[in-house]
């Protein structure tokens, strides 16, 4: 984080917020591809509004698919199912208009001798930072951490009362670039009619908040909001619309680290936005648990249909506890051949279908989730460069 003293605020949303919905219905058509043809290609945007869905895009795949299906079968499993909240999956509008990829990009990204070509241009963005043993900053981790405690809470009999909409916003107190103190929670849920304020606020600190955020992480003025805007019965698509890929800071690094500006949901791993992301985090996450620097930031960028990025840049923020120089060399040179979209389709082994469960609670940190781009970087070897403290 380029913050070194201050405070610093990330924001998480829900499973039920209306663009995560967007975003886990293109995910889970993506799946539902990769299920009976691990070669398809897809780029899937998914908007809805009340009753209505539009699913929207390219789709090259074998798959046998039934787009109602999974529309209906998401909104149930995340909680529409009893349509109690305003949303009846049996009766919803669902509108598709997919087409097969333009041959004029396919020609790029299918290369001869097996290479695959970037399926777009552009830039993207991998960080990890000492803050957690996750390596993510610790706003962000925290502020999943309450929405995934909200999704469970909802489960419970006393839980019945919140609703699938929620956001949550940690903000923490940083000295000498490490976080000393969460200063405030901000967790605004959609909730039954008639619940009272008081019993809203009792289960939200009791049940959520005081069992994810520790003790030691308080501060003694910590600020606590819990719906600031009283009432918040109406909510999900029925209340606001939402589009795949508007969340793309709450699904990377709470802001703490520059963005690409592509989204991530809906595109297989063909799409340098979404695996050459995953590719980039597996390394800045390597070098920080190597111990070679306490914050990592990798910037990738790609030429529609060349195989090899056309950039590569590593930023430690002065955090490095190696080489700077030599930390470079070794990422240009080691990490350039990890970065071709083959090669971090088959390290990664992302022609499975594992994308829905990305796309609510963030794609990164996810240690929950077993996901390969979390796990360090085997050609990163830790004896490939000396620190200070090896030195020392």
């Amino acid at each position: 984080m380029i913050l070194r003293n201050g405070l610093f605020s990330s924001e998480s949303v829900s499973d039920g917020h209306p663009d995560k919905i967007c975003d886990q219905i293109s995910d889970a058509v993506l799946d539902a591809c990769l299920a009976e043809d691990p070669a398809s290609r897809t780029a899937i945007e998914t908007a809805i509004k009340g009753h209505f869905v539009c699913v929207i895009g390219e789709l090259t795949t074998k798959a046998d698919l039934d787009v109602g299906a999974i529309v209906r079968r998401v909104l149930s499993e995340i909680g529409h199912g009893d349509g109690r909240w305003g949303l009846d999956p049996k009766g919803m509008a669902i509108m598709q208009n997919l087409s097969v990829q333009s041959p004029n990009i396919d020609a790029g990204v299918t290369r001869l001798g097996g290479e695959i070509g970037a399926g777009d241009q552009g830039m993207m963005f991998g960080y990890a930072c000492a803050d957690t043993p996750e390596q993510m900053p610790l706003p962000i981790t925290l502020a999943h951490a309450l929405m995934r405690r909200h999704k469970a809470v909802r489960d419970t009999a006393d839980g019945e009362i919140l609703g699938p909409d929620a956001k949550a916003q940690v903000t923490v107190r940083y000295a000498d670039g490490a976080p000393v103190a969460v200063t405030s929670v901000l967790l605004s849920t959609q909730h039954a009619a008639g619940t009272s304020r008081p019993k809203l606020e009792e289960l939200v600190r009791e049940r959520i908040i005081a069992p994810v955020i520790p003790e030691q992480d308080l501060g003694p003025s910590t600020r606590y909001l819990v719906n600031p805007t009283g009432v918040f019965e109406i909510g999900g698509p029925i209340a606001d619309a939402g589009v795949t890929g508007r969340k793309i800071i709450v699904d990377t690094y709470g802001g703490a680290a520059r963005h690409g500006g592509g989204a991530f949901s809906g595109k297989d791993p063909t799409k340098v936005d979404r695996s050459a992301a995953y590719g980039a985090r597996q390394i800045a996450r390597t070098i920080v648990a190597n111990g070679w620097a306490e914050q990592a930031e990798l910037q990738v960028a790609y030429a529609i249909g060349v195989a090899e990025p056309v950039s590569l840049c590593i930023h430690t923020f002065g955090t490095e506890t190696a080489d700077w120089q030599r930390l470079h060399d070794v990422v240009e040179e080691v990490c350039s051949p990890l970065l071709t979209p083959r090669s971090i389709i088959e390290r990664l082994d992302l022609r499975r279908p594992i994308y829905r469960q990305t796309a609510a609670f963030g794609h990164f940190g996810r240690d929950d989730l077993g996901a390969a781009w979390e796990q360090p970087a085997a050609e990163l070897r830790s004896d490939l460069l000396a620190t200070k403290r090896d030195v020392a």
